[in-house]
């Protein structure tokens, strides 16, 4: 699977699975492009990489077709773009924690009548910041990205989630954004093929030690049993095993594969 003298972007490249993907693509022979919109941690993952930093802010378009313009420009036509950047719902898990914890306990008893409300108060500027990073992101890196690549193929893998399709209580617009990416990502896969480019989803389930999940289950002892009991693997994934298809998709053994959604859950959406 090696991708030797590809150009390869990677949004959100400054920490967590950004970095990780960044570091591996590079392992791999790529040239990265690491976008961030923190420039200091772009530069560190860049340097570690062999590859370049580039400040962008992926909510807003024009950042996003200026870093492109910077890549090009830099080290040439764009091979592989992964759409990585996101945020977690901070904000939404010291909203509802405790009323979450409150209704696992009356579970427990065998009857939840506490309300989580997590929906009713979730306040419009979170929703929209959720989407615009998330949703908005993919959708400005797969332009700009398809762009280049109109005249000799290429390939886009975006980042959605176990939450686009199961959908995790108490988050809605985390859930709506990744739903968004995984119905996006199968529209213009259909419309890019013709191009040569091939657009594909890793939809993660729960891992450690790559990032801070989005909903921050992590935190949660009893929420950390119940992942792992739903899960048929029976523990949280490894860094590495989320890599691992990322890169796979990136590389030509993949060349086959397009709009599709890989889940890397230890098997969590088949239960």
């Amino acid at each position: 699977m090696t991708l030797e003298r590809k150009v390869a972007v990677v949004t959100g490249g400054g920490s967590g699975l950004g970095e990780a993907i960044a570091l591996r693509l590079g392992r791999a022979g790529a040239r990265v492009a690491v976008l961030d919109v923190d420039g200091d941690a772009a530069r560190l993952t860049a340097a570690l990489a062999g590859g370049i930093p580039v400040s962008c802010d992926v909510s807003v378009s024009a950042s996003v077709d200026a870093a492109a313009a910077e890549v090009e420009e830099r080290l040439g036509a764009i091979d592989l773009w992964v759409n990585n950047a996101g945020i977690a719902a901070a904000a939404q898990v010291r909203r509802i924690g405790a009323v979450a914890e409150q209704q696992l306990t009356e579970a427990a008893a065998g009857r939840v009548e506490t309300p989580l409300d997590a929906l009713v108060r979730l306040p419009d500027e979170e929703w929209r910041t959720m989407l615009a990073v998330h949703l908005d992101g993919t959708f400005y890196g797969t332009r700009a990205a398809a762009r280049s690549m109109a005249s000799r193929g290429g390939v886009i893998v975006n980042i959605a989630s176990v939450c686009g399709i199961d959908g995790c209580v108490g988050y809605p617009h985390y859930s709506a954004a990744k739903a968004g990416v995984i119905g996006f990502t199968r529209a213009v896969a259909k419309e890019l093929a013709v191009r040569g480019i091939r657009v594909n989803a890793i939809a993660p389930g729960y891992f450690d030690n790559v990032m801070r999940d989005a909903t921050e289950t992590h935190a949660d002892p009893e929420k950390q049993r119940q992942v792992i009991e739903f899960t048929p693997m029976a523990r949280r994934g490894r860094a590495e095993e989320l890599i691992g298809p990322v890169v796979f998709l990136a590389s030509d053994a993949s060349s086959y594969v397009t709009g599709a959604v890989l889940f890397v859950d230890g098997g969590y959406t088949a239960m």
